[in-house]
């Protein structure tokens, strides 16, 4: 039980702290938005006739939230560097719990953080009249808080060989832009050239978007590049190793301090 409510405890500060934030609540729901409603809109103005009948609004649309969800709860671990700077951390881990569950709490927490952005993108969605039906939706919201989780795991391995929240605001722009086009978020990857594809296979944002699509159009439209059952084992692979390894970076950057 000690183990649980530290659990709960951590992701409820993260959650509260996104509360008080109201300029990050603004930014965090403006870019999503933006993408969604200028690129897929005139994307599908432009060269929807030519997409041999792909809606390139609801392309943008799905691989955008996947995209918003998975880089929010990666980038809010960035709240680990800001614990350290303040010594929050050090108490946090002389605590008698598992470093892991430490580690499970803030991931939780920004997973809470981040879903709240998905609802906001998915009543834009209709908004812009992109069709979600009840079925759709059940699917997304499960795949949705599996890529929160994998977002999160993903924070940790990189935010664990970083020093300060400076260095991490340099890096990460360098880790997820190249990903926003290797896991298809605005543009299919079904035929790239063989480097570009094997980096796509090596971008974790690929499997995101990709489960994400899956519970949209259905695991047999030719826009969805595996099953939800490879995506969701890939998935689960990466989280084992980005929890395990990370947890472990991290701890010893502390214990070295």
């Amino acid at each position: 039980m000690s183990e649980a409510s530290a659990i709960l405890a951590l992701a409820h500060r993260d959650f509260i702290k996104l509360l008080r934030d109201r300029q990050r609540m603004v930014a965090d729901f403006a870019f999503p938005l933006i993408f969604i409603g200028i690129l897929g809109t005139s994307l599908q103005a432009g060269f929807g006739d030519r997409a041999g009948g792909l809606n390139l609004l609801d392309y943008v649309f799905t691989g955008v939230l996947a995209q918003t969800v998975w880089q929010s709860s990666a980038l809010g671990l960035i709240s680990l560097l800001a614990d350290r700077e303040q010594d929050f951390s050090q108490e946090i881990f002389v605590s008698p719990i598992s470093r892991y569950s430490i580690v499970l709490g803030k991931i939780l927490g920004e997973s809470l953080v981040a879903l709240p952005q998905a609802l906001g993108i998915i009543v834009f969605g209709f908004i812009l009249q992109i069709h979600i039906g009840p079925d759709q939706l059940a699917r997304m919201a499960l795949a949705l808080v599996v890529i929160a989780l994998f977002g999160g795991a993903f924070g940790v391995i990189v935010l664990a060989n970083l020093s300060s929240q400076r260095a991490a605001n340099q890096i990460f722009p360098f880790v997820l832009l190249p990903q926003f086009f290797l896991a298809g978020i605005f543009n299919p990857i079904q035929n790239l050239p063989l480097p570009l594809d094997v980096l796509s296979h090596l971008a974790p944002m690929r499997y995101a978007v990709d489960l994400i699509r899956d519970a949209y159009y259905g695991s047999a439209s030719p826009i969805v590049l595996s099953p939800a059952t490879t995506n969701l084992a890939i998935i689960g692979g990466l989280f084992v190793v980005f929890m395990v390894v990370g947890t472990f970076l991290f701890v010893r950057a502390e214990r070295n301090r």
